[in-house]
């Protein structure tokens, strides 16, 4: 079995997906959205080829934990994910994901032109393994 994380942007959409073991997040790829159905037929092609049960979509969160505008679209975002795939489709929290990933390249100094198309691949990684390492404790 193998867990399939999204970071959704506006832009972008960042995947990164889980070993058989469920114990590490590998990031994969980024994708450039195009409309709501060629990105669903490509989170739906990644599922496929990876064999993937259940998707963990990154949700933005204000400081005090409100879902806001951004937040809304991604949940009706995840709702057609879930329509389309029939997978189980966990939100998680992702505040912070995206800081957190510019902190690694920041520590690795990676300029900032050449991390604006891995950014997204990183914070999607970030997400999936908070949720495998929450997932661990249960």
């Amino acid at each position: 079995m193998r867990v399939l994380s999204l970071d959704i942007g506006e832009k972008r959409i960042g995947f990164a997906i889980s070993d058989t073991g469920l114990k590490v997040a590998l990031g994969l790829r980024v994708y450039e959205r195009k409309t709501w159905e060629k990105d669903l037929e490509e989170i739906e092609k990644i599922v496929k080829e990876h064999e993937v049960e259940e998707i963990v979509i990154g949700i933005p969160k204000d400081m005090r934990g409100k879902i806001g505008k951004n937040g809304k679209k991604v949940e009706e975002f995840a709702e057609e994910v879930r329509k389309k795939l029939g997978k189980q489709i966990i939100l998680w929290d992702e505040r912070f994901s995206t800081n957190e990933a510019h902190r690694i390249m920041d520590l690795k100094e990676v300029n900032h032109k050449k991390r604006k198309k891995y950014i997204d691949i990183m914070a999607a990684q970030i997400i999936l393994q908070g949720y495998l390492n929450a997932r661990k404790q249960e």
